[in-house]
């Protein structure tokens, strides 16, 4: 479990400290406020590491320079010195995890001037059990086929997300003790599907149904995200240990899809994944915090992050165990103002009598 990063000069983070919680993390700003970076970072760290030999982590050269390849991967920088924040002086950039495990704390930094190195003080002495999940707002399972190695053999300027990502979807499914918890994660997300996804032999993914197989390319894009999380749920990217990163679930959802994955990202959690959200949609978090408060998920430990960005451009954090702990979101706000003007509209009409 990631119990905390702490970001300095990164990006739009001039000092930033972040304590998470052991089960759900919901990150909440404006856009351009750091949500997508902030999710980025903590990945980056992580995958970093998770992806080096489990029995030899390697040297710490080497553990550096995985740490700067998969910044420049996931962020795309020209340099990675660009990931420094821009204020005036010689800045430099510092990024510190600890986890509920010391042996897996990480530390370093680089330089506005830097290539693609950085300069790590601590590095992990252990591995992590699995891959870390990174979900972008895109789904990803229309460019699946092929994409891995067009990736690895060409260049591309998608974010190394993507084939991070189309790696865990393509492992193959998950068998054993597990496949009890599995079917029961799965069962409302193929109801809402109303079919299963299937991985065919040449390659592409399919949404087999009773009336027979559909091409994902046909799917409702909303559909294909469901999609996405059933098969990571699967093959077992998405059970009892691990991290979810996921920017904006609720894109392309309609209202009772993003209910389905509400309650999904809840039990996800509650199996043993440390889940990480970033959003800025009130009926997400006000899913969120109805499940909350269901016995099945009321002892989960859930922190909330509240992300505003100052007059100078740095980004100022509010946290807590509560949406009501992370001060005023202009975002959302507007979307309760608009509940009350359409209220208010409605009881006007009413009293002017209209139909």
């Amino acid at each position: 479990m990631l119990t905390s990063l702490s970001l300095k000069n990164f990006t739009v983070f001039h000092k930033a400290d972040f304590d998470f919680g052991r089960n759900l993390n919901v990150v909440v700003g404006e856009n351009g406020a750091g949500k997508t970076h902030l999710l980025k970072a903590a990945y980056s760290g992580i995958a970093a590491v998770a992806s080096r030999p489990s029995e030899s982590l390697g040297t710490k050269a080497q553990i550096q320079s995985a740490i700067a390849e998969k910044l420049i991967g996931v962020f795309r920088p020209d340099t990675l010195g660009r990931l420094v924040r821009r204020a005036p002086g010689r800045l430099k950039c510092d990024l510190q995890y600890s986890f509920q495990r010391p042996q897996r704390d990480l530390r370093y930094s680089f330089s506005r001037l830097a290539k693609a190195e950085v300069s790590a003080s601590r590095i992990p002495t252990e591995a992590f059990p699995q891959r870390p999940v990174y979900l972008p707002t895109r789904e990803l399972l229309t460019i699946f086929p092929g994409f891995v190695s067009l990736y690895e053999t060409t260049h591309l300027s998608f974010e190394e997300t993507w084939r991070d990502t189309c790696i865990l979807l393509g492992a193959p499914l998950a068998r054993g003790p597990r496949e009890a918890t599995i079917k029961r994660l799965l069962a409302p997300l193929e109801e809402a599907m109303a079919g299963k996804i299937i991985l065919d032999r040449s390659g592409g993914f399919y949404l087999g149904t009773s009336s027979g197989r559909m091409e994902m390319h046909l799917v409702a894009e909303g559909l294909r995200k469901l999609a996405t999380i059933a098969r990571l749920i699967a093959t077992g990217a998405l059970l009892e240990t691990g991290y979810l990163f996921w920017d904006e679930p609720e894109a392309s959802l309609n209202p009772k899809m993003v209910r389905t994955v509400a309650k999904t990202i809840l039990q996800i959690a509650k199996n043993g994944v440390q889940v990480f959200l970033a959003t800025h949609s009130l009926f997400l978090l006000r899913e969120l915090q109805i499940l909350g408060q269901e016995r099945e998920f009321k002892e989960l430990d859930t922190r909330c992050f509240g992300l505003h960005v100052q007059q100078d451009g740095s980004v100022a954090v509010n946290q807590g165990p509560t949406i009501d702990d992370i001060g005023n979101i202009t975002a959302l706000d507007e979307e309760l103002q608009q509940s009350d003007r359409y209220l208010d509209s409605e009881i006007e009409r009413e009293l002017d009598g209209d139909p």
